[in-house]
């Protein structure tokens, strides 16, 4: 109806409104590409295939067609990394030169930079990946074999992800990282930032509801149960009332660190070697290597609801 079109009218011009867009909207810049869902989804595909041939990828493969099959995949991540770190560069651009097109240059040869060094890297994390297979196996009496953990286990493939993701964050990469690992987030539940530090042999049992912020330091032979928080305990304010970003504030897990189910620990703490977290305890001092907390002590018992929701909303 005509009054129907004439509201119309006036609900999209008050969406359109700039004053209404502060802080909610990307200009895109023609020519830039955009960071695609359906592009991350397959590098997250092809790097698995890479790092687990056989298990993953559209097409089986044998020792004889091993070499082709990961040639071609190789070829074709490197590719759509390209034009994906490209698109997060050109989000956040830092580039001073003199016009547009030397900007895009500029952009495009640093987003070349990038892919070649994270391909170069496969090995590497093809290794690291592989003790985190080993520490699932070993700590799973109920696993029939190394082929199962890499095939059904969900901390596989939210480690892979993050490693992938982890490298991109190294190179100073916007916005893909943190694409890539929310996509393992929405798949396994298992919610780990692409900026944490994770050594070798980690793993995480069923994993679901598992948060790691992003100033995480986790050492080797490292293992959570499902539920772990490693959060933030609170935010230090600047002048204007505003979170202070890029400081620590996330814990520090030595190595042998086992911490089980619902466990939640806050603060830029340190948990010593070997030291064991049981379930369903709250942590926000330091714990000294091979010590154990099972029990809740009374203080941390009467915590509000409001204050645990709090604290899992500062876990970034």
């Amino acid at each position: 109806s005509q009054n129907f079109t004439q509201q119309l009218t006036k609900t999209v011009d008050e969406l359109s409104k700039p004053q209404t867009l502060q802080g909610l909207f990307h200009e895109h810049r023609d020519g830039d590409p955009l960071p695609s869902s359906k592009e991350l989804e397959e590098i997250i595909e092809l790097t698995r295939s890479i790092l687990f041939p056989g298990f993953y990828g559209m097409t089986s493969v044998n020792i004889q067609t091993i070499r082709y099959r990961i040639g071609v995949d190789t070829e074709r991540l490197y590719k759509l990394l390209c034009r994906q770190v490209m698109a997060g560069l050109c989000f956040n651009e830092d580039c001073h030169c003199a016009n547009a097109a030397d900007t895009r240059r500029c952009l495009q040869e640093e987003a070349e930079r990038i892919a070649e060094n994270i391909i170069l890297k496969l090995p590497q994390l093809r290794k690291i990946l592989s003790t985190d297979v080993q520490a699932a196996f070993d700590g799973d009496p109920a696993a029939a074999n190394l082929g199962e953990v890499i095939d059904c286990y969900p901390a596989i493939k939210a480690l892979t992800n993050y490693r992938l993701a982890h490298e991109l964050v190294l190179e100073n990469v916007p916005l893909i990282p943190r694409m890539i690992t929310e996509m393992a987030h929405s798949e396994t539940g298992i919610d780990i930032h692409p900026a944490a530090t994770i050594g070798t042999h980690f793993t995480i049992d069923h994993g679901t509801g598992v948060v790691i912020g992003a100033t995480c330091v986790i050492g080797n032979h490292v293992k959570l149960y499902q539920g772990v928080t490693l959060g933030a305990k609170s935010f230090p304010l600047d002048k204007e009332g505003k979170p202070i970003k890029g400081i620590p504030r996330h814990p520090i897990l030595e190595d042998n660190v086992i911490v089980y189910a619902n466990a939640t620990i806050l603060g830029r703490i340190t948990i010593g070697k070997g030291a064991v977290i049981g379930a369903n305890v709250w942590v926000t001092r330091d714990m000294k290597p091979r010590s154990k907390k099972y029990k809740q002590n009374k203080t941390l018992s009467c915590l509000t609801l409001q204050t645990y929701i709090l604290a899992l909303l500062e876990a970034h």
